[in-house]
Formats: structure tokens, C-alpha cells, sequence
């Protein structure tokens, strides 16, 4: 497995949590990372991205505000800091790099998927 995310589990309405994601350095090297979710039924959605210095975030309109990405390049780490979750935010989270340093959306690779979930 090249990438893993995991900090998934079960919160409240408003409540916080943590997502991470680690992977090899010839993934992290050069590469810009991303989180997408998905729901049952519906087709991944991007959620977060950031390029490979750590400089630049893009956030979906869905969670701007809410949501923060940042990397960690010396840990091979890349996090999704979630606040002020909402049950829409249920979902399977995964994290994915980039081809290119700077986000583009053509993906090398996906991490596995870790389960948030949000109660009201």
C-alpha cells in the first residue's frame, strides 16, 4: 500500500477530528496531495488539496472555512484537520497524489479510505 489514511471514527454535530495520511517518499517527493470523500451512491468528491511545498490549499466550497489540509514532507504525512463537522460530512475519506507539484487532478495514486462519520 503506497499511501494510508486512517483517524476516521464517529463524532458529534460540531465536533472535530483529524484525518492523516502517510505514504512512501517516492509518493510525497514532488507531488501534490489530495483528500476526496465519498458516500454510498454517489461518485468521490474532491475535498482539499495541497501542493507539494505546503504553500498552496484549494478547499470545495462544502468545506471552506471548516476544513484544513497541510503536509508534513519530512514525516512523508499529510493531514486533513476537519472542525465544526456536520452529518453531511459523513463519508469515506481518501487521501491521493498528485503526477504533478502543484494539484492538477491527474492522480497517481490512492490511500485506502477512512470512515468519518457524524452525528446529529
Amino acid at each position: 500500500v503506497q499511501l494510508q489514511a486512517s483517524g476516521g471514527g464517529l463524532v458529534q454535530a460540531g465536533g472535530s477530528l483529524r484525518l492523516s495520511c502517510t505514504g512512501s517518499k517516492r509518493i510525497y517527493s514532488n507531488n501534490a496531495l489530495a483528500w476526496f470523500r465519498q458516500t454510498p451512491g454517489k461518485e468521490r468528491e474532491f475535498v482539499a488539496a495541497v501542493n507539494w511545498r505546503g504553500t498552496t490549499t484549494s478547499y470545495a466550497d462544502a468545506v471552506k472555512g471548516r476544513f484544513t489540509i497541510s503536509r508534513e514532507n519530512a514525516a512523508d504525512t499529510m493531514y486533513l484537520q476537519m472542525d465544526s463537522l456536520k452529518p453531511e460530512d459523513t463519508a469515506v475519506y481518501y487521501c491521493a497524489a498528485d503526477r504533478r507539484p502543484v494539484y492538477s487532478g491527474s492522480l497517481r495514486s490512492w490511500g485506502q479510505g477512512t470512515l468519518v462519520t457524524v452525528s446529529s
